[in-house]
């Protein structure tokens, strides 16, 4: 069973800096990508960063280009999202989440990942 277990969120001014931790149990495919999707109150999920596992290839979507960073530990199976310049609208509940097999990354599409985290609450006061 695949588990993934979030933390690292809290509360920080706009402009300023918070570093997510996700580590993940459980996967034995070769093939995966560990993906970082957001949730703001009344919006959809939607896609933040991923990492692709066997290629080491990052992704970002449009909001997130030139402020976070998304980077991993193989000996500890964690992926990190390094958030930087903080703003307002980047506040929301994120998830991390695991596709398993060859999947196109940068569509972030929901269906391609099968197991999820908990969730960790971001809060950008301005």
């Amino acid at each position: 069973e695949v588990q993934l277990v979030e933390s690292g969120g809290g509360l920080v001014q706009a402009g300023g800096s918070l570093r997510l931790s996700c580590t993940y149990s459980g996967i034995t495919a070769h093939d995966y990508a560990i993906a970082w999707f957001r949730q703001a109150p009344g919006k959809e999920r939607e896609g933040v960063s991923a990492i692709n596992r066997s290629s080491g290839r990052t992704y970002y979507t449009d909001p997130v280009k030139g402020r976070f960073a998304v980077s991993s530990d193989n000996a500890k199976n964690t992926v990190y999202l390094q958030m930087n310049d903080l703003k307002p609208e980047d506040t929301g509940v994120y998830y991390c989440a695991a596709a398993l097999g060859v999947v196109i990354v940068d569509d972030f599409r929901l269906w391609d990942y099968s197991s999820w985290g908990q969730g960790t609450q971001v809060t950008v006061s301005s």
